[in-house]
């Protein structure tokens, strides 16, 4: 049997199922996952495997050239659990549009507040452009705000999308009930002090281990969890830089969404203020890859 080469043009996907299904994904055993990063200079090769008992094994792999546009190209292997044969390629831009996203609406459909008014996304590329179309979907009647360094690419998103673009960022955090923050920043462009009580924060650019995108008052000021202990908490600068610092402890970091999906606490009070670390985890991959196949061979019968 041929092995298919799934792009996005190939399948037709929703945000509701896809979230269901990481939902799910989450309520069986943790997986045994791996990560390799090779660097030159400011370019990243990225490595992520992951093997789910039931699911299969994933395999994907990255080249992240911030110079280049696009900056993020790859594929990902899908294996065969029982007989450890391929699958599928799948593209990878495919694969993390829709695992990126719905990881973090998972986390804030978990986390938010239900009564949840107005999203700030924080950044305009790819992934900003995902968060806006897809938050809204999960809660109906979402206002949306975009903030970016560069004003002129907030400006062009909200055209494409139909949202507001904002100039004035502590006060859009300010307004937000939910932030989501995607960004490649090395150093935190969301401060705690401008954060209220009731908020819900998706923290999700930073992948390597320096780099981060909140400071230590917003992590201070938060409950803070991740959507995998094994891939967030020793890898990423959002979390291994105020932990060696002591401005957190590894206490304070109470849990992930294997943790939540099976019933542990999450927000205690509407005045919480919650904090999600998206790591974007291979286990994530492969349940998302699950997915993608599963559609494109309905699709293709």
């Amino acid at each position: 049997m041929d092995v298919p080469y799934i792009t996005a043009k190939d399948v037709s996907l929703n945000w509701p199922e896809m979230v269901a299904a990481l939902r799910a994904g989450h309520l069986g055993g943790r997986p045994e996952i791996g990560d390799q990063f090779l660097h030159r200079g400011e370019d990243v090769l990225l490595s992520r495997a992951a093997w789910i008992d039931g699911l299969g094994v994933a395999v994907k792999s990255v080249t992240v050239f911030p110079a280049q546009v696009p900056s993020v190209q790859g594929a990902m292997l899908l294996f065969d659990d029982a007989t450890g044969a391929v699958e599928a390629v799948i593209d990878s831009a495919l694969v993390t549009r829709w695992k990126t996203v719905a990881d973090s609406l998972l986390g804030a459909q978990i986390l938010a507040r239900p009564d949840a008014r107005r999203l700030l996304v924080i950044g305009a590329g790819a992934v900003a452009e995902g968060l806006v179309a897809a938050y809204p979907v999960l809660f109906p009647g979402l206002e949306v705000e975009v903030w970016n360094r560069t004003a002129a690419r907030a400006e062009a998103l909200a055209v494409h999308a139909g949202v507001r673009a904002v100039a004035d960022l502590p006060a859009a955090v300010e307004r937000a009930d939910i932030i989501a923050v995607a960004t490649m920043a090395k150093t935190p462009v969301l401060r705690g002090e401008w954060l209220r009580a009731g908020q819900h924060v998706d923290l999700i650019g930073a992948f390597t281990a320096d780099m981060r995108e909140a400071d230590d008052a917003a992590l201070q000021r938060s409950r803070i969890f991740v959507d995998s202990v094994a891939t967030t908490v020793g890898h990423i600068g959002e979390l291994m830089i105020p932990l060696a610092s002591g401005a957190i402890a590894r206490d304070d970091i109470l849990g992930d969404l294997y943790d939540l999906a099976q019933g542990a606490e999450g927000r205690v009070s509407p005045e919480d203020i919650t904090l999600c670390k998206n790591g974007g985890g291979a286990h994530l991959d492969l349940m998302v890859g699950r997915v993608i196949l599963d559609a494109y061979k309905a699709q293709s019968a």
